[in-house]
This record gives C-alpha cells, sequence and structure tokens, in this order.
C-alpha cells in the first residue's frame, strides 16, 4: 500500500483568508484572555511588518498597527480539516483524520485511475492550490511514516527501501514524539531518529512511556487501526462579514466562495445536487431564505454560482445582511451529460441544460417550461410540458409536422396531391374522448405540406387540417 500525508500547517488562518475579499492584506489570528491576546497566526503580509505568532497584541500595535484582526476558534480550524477530507475523498474511499493537523489517505489504489504518484499528486496541489489552503504533501509506504515526514518535508515521496533511510535522518523534535520524550532524548545526546532506532528496545520500555516504543514501531511500518472518513450527506456553509452588505454585488465574493466549497464537496463524494438554500443572515429581522433548484442534478463550481447569482439578483432582502450560509440537503447521483466525441456546437456556446438553468434563475421558474413526450396516439395529446418520458425512453420515429395546430380545423386550400398515408390512428376508448382517423401528407395547390385526417374509412369528402410540414 501507499500513503499520502496532506499537513496543513497554516490551516487556521487558510480558512479565515478564504473569506477575505483582499487575502493579500495584512491579517492576525488572536486568541487568549482579552487582557493578554496573543498573535496565534498571522499571514506573509502581517510577517513583514515585523508581526510573530505568540506575540502580544500590545506589542504588534505598538508597531503601527495596520492589519486586520479575527478570533482565532479552534473548532473553525477543525470544520475545515473536514471539508478537506471530504474532498480528498474523491481520490481514495481510505481516507483519515486521525492524525493531528493532516489528514492521510491510502493513494496506491488510486494511481489505476489517476495515473502514477506525480500526475497525481501535481492535481492535488492544483485544487489545493485552488482552493486556497497552503499545505505540505508526502507519499510513504505507511501513514504514520508519511505523516512524521510531512513535519520535515514536502514533494517526498519515499519506498520500502528507502523509509528508514529517510525516517533516520529526521530530527527527534520533529519526529511526532511528545515534548517532554524529546527533550529526555536530547538530554542524552540523541539528536536524530537513526539513533533512537538504534537504542535497545528493553531500555526504550524502561525509561519511557509504552506509548514511545509503539509509536517508534508504527513508523517503521507495524500495523495500527485507523478511523476512517465518512462524507456527510448535507453540505453546510457559512461566511459571517465583518460589516453589514447592502449590495447584491457584495455578496458575489462570498457566493463564488460557497458554491465552490460545494462543488468540491460534491465531487470528493461524486455526487450532484439538485435543490439547495441560501440563507441570508440580519441582524435585527428574521432571515432571508433563497431557493435554488435545478431540474437535474448538477456540480460544475461555475454554473451552481451563476444560478444562485440568477437568484440573488432577483431577491427581495428586507435588511443589510451579516452573513450567508448555503445547505445543500438534496444531493442525488450525478450523471454527467452525454457528448458527442466531435462536438458539432461554436466553442463558445452553452449546453442546453446549463442555458436552461440560466433562463430559470434570470426569469423565474413558471417562465421555462420542459416539453415532453407522452406515451400517447392522440397527436394533440403527445407533446405535453407535465410528466415526460424518463431520458432513457425510446421516441418513435414517425412521420409529425414540426407546427401542430391547437384544435384541428378544416382545411381550406384545395388539395393537389396525396404524398402518403393513409395513418390510422383509433385510441382513447377508455375516457370517452376516443378517436377515429385516417392521417394523410397532402401538398395543396398553394405548394404547401400539410398534414391532415378524414374520418376512419371514408375514401373521399373534406380534410380536417392538423399541422404543417416545414
Amino acid at each position: 500500500m501507499r500513503w499520502a500525508c496532506l499537513l496543513l500547517p497554516q490551516l487556521a488562518i487558510d480558512g479565515v483568508l478564504r473569506r477575505q475579499a483582499d487575502p493579500k492584506a495584512p491579517l492576525a489570528l488572536i486568541s487568549g484572555p482579552a487582557q493578554r491576546c496573543v498573535l496565534h497566526a498571522i499571514n506573509p503580509a502581517a510577517r513583514a511588518l515585523g508581526l510573530r505568532p505568540g506575540m502580544p497584541l500590545a506589542a504588534a500595535q505598538a508597531l503601527g498597527g495596520g492589519f486586520a484582526m479575527v478570533e482565532h476558534d479552534p473548532r473553525d480550524a477543525e470544520r475545515w480539516r473536514q471539508f478537506l477530507a471530504a474532498w480528498a475523498y474523491r481520490f481514495s474511499s481510505m481516507v483519515s483524520t486521525d492524525l493531528p493537523h493532516s489528514i492521510v489517505l491510502e493513494v496506491g489504489h488510486s494511481q489505476q485511475l489517476f495515473g502514477p504518484w506525480p500526475r497525481l499528486e501535481a492535481q492535488m496541489r492544483e485544487e489545493l492550490k485552488l482552493l486556497g489552503f497552503r499545505h505540505h504533501l508526502v507519499a510513504a509506504s505507511n501513514p504514520y511514516a508519511a505523516r512524521v515526514l510531512a513535519n520535515v518535508h514536502d514533494g517526498l515521496a519515499v519506498g520500502d527501501n528507502t523509509l528508514l533511510n529517510a525516517l533516520g535522518q529526521l530530527p527527534v523534535e520533529r519526529a511526532g514524539l511528545s515534548p517532554d520524550v524529546a527533550r529526555s532524548l536530547s538530554r542524552m545526546g540523541l539528536r536524530k531518529l537513526r539513533q533512537v532506532f538504534a537504542l535497545p528496545r528493553d531500555a526504550i520500555n524502561r525509561r519511557f512511556p509504552r506509548d514511545v516504543l509503539q509509536h517508534l514501531d508504527r513508523l517503521r511500518g507495524e500495523e495500527a487501526p485507523l478511523g476512517w472518513y465518512q462524507p456527510p450527506d448535507v453540505f453546510e456553509g457559512r461566511i459571517e462579514f465583518d460589516h453589514e452588505v447592502e449590495s447584491s454585488q457584495a455578496l458575489l465574493f462570498p457566493l463564488r466562495r460557497l458554491t465552490a466549497d460545494l462543488a468540491a464537496f460534491l465531487a470528493g463524494r461524486d455526487g450532484g445536487v439538485q435543490r439547495f438554500t441560501l440563507v441570508l443572515e440580519h441582524e435585527y429581522v428574521a432571515h432571508s431564505e433563497v431557493e435554488v433548484g435545478l431540474l437535474s442534478a448538477e456540480r460544475a463550481p461555475a454554473m451552481l454560482f451563476e444560478l444562485a447569482r440568477g437568484r440573488i439578483e432577483q431577491a427581495q432582502v428586507p435588511a443589510p445582511v451579516r452573513g450567508m450560509q448555503l445547505i445543500a440537503r438534496e444531493l442525488p447521483p450525478f450523471v454527467p451529460a452525454e457528448r458527442d466525441l466531435f462536438d458539432p456546437r461554436p466553442q463558445q456556446a452553452v449546453p442546453w441544460t446549463q442555458l436552461r438553468e440560466r433562463l430559470r434563475a434570470r426569469l423565474g421558474d413558471a417562465a421555462v417550461e420542459s416539453v415532453g413526450w407522452m406515451p400517447e396516439h392522440r397527436p394533440e395529446r403527445v407533446v405535453t410540458g407535465e410528466q415526460p418520458l424518463p431520458r432513457t425512453a425510446t421516441i418513435p420515429a414517425l412521420l409529425r409536422p414540426g407546427w401542430l395546430l391547437p384544435q384541428p380545423m378544416p382545411l381550406r386550400d384545395r388539395v393537389q396531391r396525396v404524398l402518403a398515408g393513409p395513418e390510422r390512428i383509433e385510441s382513447g376508448w377508455w375516457d370517452d374522448e376516443d378517436i377515429r382517423r385516417d392521417y394523410y401528407l397532402v401538398e395543396t395547390a398553394s405548394g404547401q405540406r400539410a398534414w391532415a385526417f378524414r374520418v376512419a374509412g371514408e375514401q373521399a369528402g373534406p380534410f380536417m387540417l392538423h399541422g404543417w410540414f416545414a
């Protein structure tokens, strides 16, 4: 087996930066009591101002300020780790969040689908960059070794033959041991993990807790159970604003981020979404809800954003917005649209399914109706907007006009000749609206081609016009 470890050293602040309109502006996470606040984490722009993690807030402000502050919430960081676990689930069904500050996944079997490890690694890094999370990515033959190697390396991939050598070069304090154990080993003159591996097992058991030897054995490949991640059946995302938002245009940035997160979540579970709710949070009035419904399951981030944008722009918001939630509970399986190998459409053409959903979002649900084929012989009841046949049903190839009249009417033009027919249609006896007709394709004296009928069995008499051919 082959394991990849995704270490997230800046997860807490990366999660906050994703919500900022300008992520390059100086930002610091603060934690601790009100009288002794310290900087928990900072972004590169804040570091350029001279700020450092662990610095007292008062000292940071004495340097001149000029940076934004957000209170650190450990639960928020864990929510982002669960989100990334759902994202990683698309690459492997064996994903675990048991190891601290990281996600491990088995990728040996995934290479049959995604290609060799360098290609899979490049794809994961590209998607993580788009999602906005800094990371270390390491591959090894067991998850525990991959986890400790990620403390020092990024991009390292080791096999069974080189694993012990790579582990042996790790500093003791970066080998996943507790700080007390690492200090004790350093006092003994042990600086590298290979020196610890060389110690007699009995000596380690006498001088250190039992879990130390257990940890060393796991690094060298001893199997240990991990809990496997299972993606939830509901997506919930939320962004809180630091000021009141009154313009729908100002809601587009958080909306784009939420729909992109939803798309990443859906890709991880290989599903789609058919309905989701946007909750606009207000301070003094009840929250507003904007429903976004689709006629079929989708998961493309650009399409989800466009549909939600159309609904937001049409919504009547009673008060300024302080936060936005996206909640999706209807997550049916996703079936990709069928495409021809050589697509004849122009490059800029919009697929019909996307155009349909955009029109519904812009004009309203009632403005766009579906047209379906019903299993019915009576021509006036074949085409309907209600309960059409399933997509897999076969529509019979019959001679039918492109323009069907709502009701048959007498054909006033003289019939020049009969081109095809008769086709007899007898149906409807069960609902007291039965018909008995012989249909013909006729050409009129003016050169038009009409679809007309006579009462069944009649060889002469006037024609009733029911449609025109182009």
